[in-house]
């Protein structure tokens, strides 16, 4: 039987020795390093590469500054960034937390600490994706609806009925008909007149 995997892990430091430590510790919580990179510009296509739950960042890269290119990987969207570093200056943690990192380990690496940490920002980090697809989700079932009233010259209560009736008439979820009417609407635009 396959052994499930706690997280998949990329390491971004230059420092072996920290990368020792922390692919101790992922190891023994039960996750699995799928990549290491030393320097910044390698981060973002391994990342893109091994589609990891979490990346590990140290703060000095010898090719740049490791809270910007953790904010690249958090502007992506590919996964949680957690920086290890032994700095802990309150500009340091305000530049983190304004990039978006999820998590903050300070070394030395305390291996009863690290996986709760990685476990919060990897589940903080689902939950923030859930709640973007639900506005991309909403946005798009909006725009649906302002299509049907111009449209058809339905009331906003209508129209959203409309849309809920035939998500459940043919058991699809709501977003993929508002999908649907506006694909329609897009090709009934491109037809040619005649």
């Amino acid at each position: 039987m396959a052994k499930t995997v706690r997280w998949r892990v990329v390491i971004v430091d230059d420092h072996e020795r920290s990368r020792a430590a922390v692919r101790a510790a992922v190891w023994a919580a039960g996750g699995e390093v799928v990549g290491e990179a030393l320097r910044r510009v390698d981060a973002a296509p391994l990342v893109t590469r091994v589609a990891p739950d979490v990346a590990i960042f140290a703060v000095g890269l010898p090719d740049g500054d490791g809270v910007q290119a953790a904010a690249e990987i958090i502007e992506s969207g590919a996964c949680a960034v957690v920086l290890f570093t032994s700095h802990t200056d309150d500009a340091l943690v305000q530049r983190a937390s304004a990039a978006g990192v999820m998590a903050y380990l300070v070394k030395p690496l305390r291996t009863a600490q690290f996986a709760p940490t990685l476990d919060i920002a990897v589940a903080r980090f689902r939950e923030g994706q859930k709640l973007r697809q639900a506005l991309e989700d909403r946005k798009v079932i909006e725009r649906a609806k302002g299509m049907l009233m111009t449209r058809l010259a339905l009331s906003e209560d209508e129209a959203f009925r409309r849309l809920r009736r035939a998500a459940m008439e043919n058991r699809r979820p709501m977003v993929e008909i508002a999908r649907a009417v506006l694909v329609s609407e897009s090709v009934a635009l491109h037809l040619p007149q005649e």
